[in-house]
């Protein structure tokens, strides 16, 4: 019998050693796919953190262009506030002297609409 039991001690030994060797290599490549994969989330997280400076810059020339149009567009419109109060002004300026010369020739002008009465009562 012994010759029986080396050979089968034998064989379960090398059962035992290919079951440890194929334990070992499901463990490695457990172990490899999750370094894999932390080593791939750090160069994601690296390439962020190292563009996130360019993307601040890009955000801030997209602010300051959109800034300055907005500035330009401000001061255009306030430009044509002025001149068209300045209009209004002389036009209410003419329009009371051609009053004054139908009232001088006994004319009795028409009533001011409604919002010309309001701008001669209150200025706005």
């Amino acid at each position: 019998m012994t010759g029986a039991w080396g050979v089968a001690l034998g064989i379960i030994g090398s059962l035992i050693a290919a079951t440890a060797m194929v334990a070992a290599a499901v463990f490695t490549s457990r172990a490899t796919k999750a370094a894999a994969r932390m080593t791939a989330e750090a160069q994601r997280t690296t390439a962020a953190v190292q563009a996130e400076p360019q993307q601040r810059a890009e955000d801030r020339a997209a602010f300051e262009a959109i800034k300055s149009e907005l500035r330009e567009e401000l001061t255009t419109t306030r430009d044509e506030v002025r001149s068209l109060r300045s209009l209004v002004r002389a036009f209410a300026w003419y329009v009371g002297e051609l009053t004054a010369q139908m009232r001088d020739h006994r004319i009795e002008p028409p009533a001011p609409p409604e919002r010309v009465d309001e701008y001669n009562r209150t200025g706005v």
